[in-house]
């Protein structure tokens, strides 16, 4: 009822009805013509009744309403449906410097941030000297786990993790079945790699959460960290990877010569032998 309210009859491509017209915003039964729906199942819809609604008649109505994306994904859950994915409302660049800072301030901890494909959007420069992040590879987290040589040869439990991962990136596709994006990706690391090929068949599914890594570096030796995927409400689209050290591992100090002057000669070195 507000934000029927708050939409006039002008914005909706109504007459306004002048005198005739008592209160601010819609009639409901303009709002039920506008939306395609009868106006007594549009005033039990107000009313929260139990009736029966379908995706479609909702947004037909947040469409009348002027609804934007967050207030859409409230009416779904109001009327006990799933609502649709997250969607920012901002434009592709937003919030990109302060992201980029905030991986730069997470330093000397690696940090990098993904797209729904796990494509590769910025990486700090920890997570180049310990993770081979680095620009002439294929720039694809799902990818690279699989192909990169490099990283591999640093992973001890590559193999563990791998199980994980390839369950994790199924999750990812669930949240957009329709999506052609994950396609592609899943179509070239199929002819790349019969691991992830085996690992794929098995379907299974695991959302993300922390998963504990363990690096060997050629000048500080094993590192163990806990990776932990986040969401930014802004940026839906955007996953950012926080590496976090391991307690009682003597990662942390570490990290720390590592990213040092002389450790970042060092470290540059061994990642481009």
């Amino acid at each position: 009822m507000s934000r029927r309210a708050r939409v006039s009859p002008a914005q909706a491509g109504l007459p306004d009805g002048g005198a005739r017209r008592r209160t601010p915003g819609l009639r409901r039964e303009e709002v039920a013509v506008l939306a395609g729906v009868g106006a007594s199942w549009y005033q039990w819809l107000e009313q929260g009744r139990d009736i029966t609604v379908s995706p479609q008649v909702l947004d037909s109505v947040a469409r009348v309403l002027r609804l934007d994306h967050t207030e859409r994904r409230h009416l779904y859950v109001l009327a006990g449906l799933n609502p649709p994915l997250p969607d920012s409302g901002y434009p592709q660049d937003y919030l990109c410097d302060g992201l980029h800072r905030l991986i730069d301030g997470w330093m000397p901890f690696p940090a990098h941030i993904m797209d729904p494909y796990w494509n590769t959007i910025a990486y700090n420069e920890a997570a180049g000297l310990v993770m081979g992040f680095r620009p002439e590879i294929r720039q694809n987290c799902l990818i690279d786990f699989f192909t990169d040589p490099f990283y591999r040869s640093r992973a001890n439990n590559w193999q563990e993790n791998a199980v994980v991962v390839v369950a994790q990136y199924r999750a990812a596709c669930s949240e957009r079945p329709d999506d052609e994006g994950f396609a592609e990706v899943i179509a070239e690391l199929s002819a790349a790699s019969a691991e992830f090929t085996e690992l794929w068949a098995r379907n299974d599914i695991r959302p993300a959460g922390q998963l504990i890594k363990e690096y060997t570096h050629p000048l500080v030796g094993v590192l163990h960290l806990e990776a932990t995927q986040l969401r930014i409400p802004a940026r839906p689209d955007l996953v950012i990877v926080f590496h976090n050290p391991v307690p009682d591992t003597g990662t942390a100090a570490k990290l720390e010569w590592l990213t040092s002057p002389e450790g970042r000669r060092g470290g540059m070195y061994s990642v481009a032998g």
